[in-house]
């Protein structure tokens, strides 16, 4: 193999499409709270408790919700509750009781505020305002909307408080608190509606991450491919605040462009040697059902560093890329052979930001526990 790989980002479909049967997909948290803010406006309006909803999507779509709870106080307020339905997603938000508090106000118009359980927001970067709450523009936009379905609001006023039971305890599962978003879950959805095993999503949060990083003035952005890289590069690198770490995932060439449109001006990569294969070979979307390990790739990196001709021939059989990595270590050859991969991805990281961003790479065990190459030497060794 000579030369530079040409680089590729493909696509991934919204649902795994290998799966034989479609998965099913659920609603945002932000279309939840609309149809329960709509739910509760009606109520306090007609004085009858709702046990069903429809609202209208951003699409035009209009869908309904069951409400698992109405509450009316003497007319001066009404409270509803619709449960989340995440579909098919493995969301930490399923099963969430969204919930709308209606009371009326002056003047006309609505007010949208967090409740117990819905974050509020204390670094800027997120395109909200910084002490308020964590209500993202599409559900607003979505709220006010279903709440102007029942009432006139050039001539009424409502105020709309979003709450949460139990926000703050799923908001530990997620990376909320990192992003400056504290107390509760944050109200999110662009469509409205949730995608199974939701690239958009992961994504969406990736580009998010990155660009609070540069709010807060930072210049370098850790890439991470999943929980024990991550702990692993913040080892690696204790002195970077906690907010230049991004769990990126495959979405490596979509935090990339973000980390270049946000004038960031270094990424430092850490990874497995399964991803970092796939990046050596120019692949920037890594998912499993859209890119392979290079057996030839592993052969290649292999005899460039020296290996043997018969480990060139067992890495070329390997399995995986797992397996190259045992045949590695077992002939002495890991951290030669690792350090050459390293540097390639470096390499490849650098061409797809046109020399904007500057690439710094490492290879942790699969433990997550030892850095056993890298293009910094001072890198090597245990990092737990």
């Amino acid at each position: 193999m000579t030369g530079d790989p040409p680089l590729r980002e493909p696509d991934l479909p919204r649902t795994a499409k290998i799966r034989p049967k479609a998965l099913r997909t659920g609603w945002t948290t932000g279309t939840c709270s609309a149809a329960a803010a709509k739910a509760a406006t009606t109520a306090l309006l007609t004085g009858a408790e709702q046990r069903r909803v429809e609202i209208g999507l951003p699409s035009g779509h209009r869908v309904g919700f069951d409400v698992a709870r109405c509450d009316i106080e003497s007319g001066r307020w009404a409270e509803a509750v619709v449960v989340k339905d995440a579909g098919d997603d493995p969301d930490v938000t399923h099963g969430a009781h969204l919930t709308a508090t209606v009371s009326w106000r002056v003047p006309a118009g609505v007010e949208i505020d967090a409740g117990v359980g819905v974050g509020v927001v204390t670094r800027a970067g997120l395109g909200l305002a910084v002490g308020g709450p964590a209500i993202n523009p599409v559900p607003r936009a979505m709220i006010s909307a279903a709440v102007a379905e029942v009432v006139d609001l050039t001539a009424t006023g409502v105020r709309v408080l979003v709450s949460v039971p139990d926000g703050e305890r799923m908001a530990r599962k997620t990376t909320n608190a990192r992003l400056g978003i504290v107390g509760g879950i944050s109200i999110l959805g662009t469509t409205g509606i949730v995608r199974p095993f939701s690239t958009a999503s992961w994504r969406s949060s990736v580009v998010q991450a990155i660009a609070v990083a540069a709010a807060q003035g930072e210049h370098t952005v850790v890439l991470a491919t999943g929980g024990r890289t991550e702990s692993a590069a913040m080892r690696l690198l204790p002195d970077l605040a906690e907010v230049c770490f991004v769990e990126v995932g495959d979405f490596t060439g979509a935090a990339l462009r973000q980390a270049v449109e946000a004038g960031l001006t270094e990424v430092v990569f850490v990874g497995m040697a399964g991803k970092l294969t796939k990046l050596a070979a120019g692949i920037l979307m890594t998912h499993y059902t859209r890119s392979k390990v290079s057996a030839d790739l592993l052969a290649d990196v292999t005899r460039a560093a020296g290996g043997s001709s018969s480990l060139v021939a067992e890495v070329a059989n390997a399995n995986t890329a797992r397996h190259a990595y045992e045949l590695w270590a077992a002939a002495g050859r890991l951290r030669p052979v690792g350090d050459l991969l390293c540097g390639r991805v470096a390499r490849v990281l650098e061409r797809f930001t046109e020399g904007r961003l500057q690439a710094r790479v490492a290879m942790v065990d699969f433990p997550g526990t030892t850095c056993v190459a890298a293009t910094e030497p001072a890198w090597i060794g245990p990092t737990a």
